[in-house]
């Protein structure tokens, strides 16, 4: 059994997200106990520093990504889905699947709930949660 300490700096978050992704692909049970701690340690650094992103399921999603240094196309292979898919999640013009969301809370220890959240999607009407003025077509 490994001693792990209060998270405490945003580098040490980092470390034990890996060490924890680490033990999860492991087919050996008996470091059970070391999950559990990691996972509480992880979510407790994440309930204190990611209350921003709560919010909004996209936004998480974007700031775990540059958080765990993942591209596009690295996510795209966790995702298991193409680039246009990708892209239309990121930029709010598909919603997340249930077999997304639970991919993102497998590969990132995060709660299914805080991807499972509403938020507004961007239409034909709405731009970022905003209205588009409309104008007037001149008919010539």
């Amino acid at each position: 059994m490994t001693s792990f300490k209060i998270i405490k700096s945003h580098q040490q978050y980092l470390a034990y997200s890996a060490q924890l992704k680490k033990l999860w692909e492991s087919p050996d049970n008996s470091n059970e106990d070391d999950r559990e701690l990691l996972e509480l340690l992880i979510d407790t650094w994440e309930k204190a520093h990611f209350t921003l992103n709560q919010e909004d399921p996209i936004e998480l999603i974007k700031f775990l990504m540059e958080n765990h240094n993942l591209n596009r196309l690295q996510m795209m292979e966790i995702l298991q889905i193409n680039k246009a898919t990708l892209s239309k999640i990121l930029n709010y013009k598909k919603g997340l699947s249930k077999e997304i969301i639970r991919k993102l809370s497998a590969y990132f220890n995060v709660s299914q709930e805080a991807f499972n959240r509403p938020y507004l999607m961007q239409t034909d009407n709405t731009i970022k949660n905003k209205p588009i003025k409309k104008t007037k077509l001149s008919s010539a």
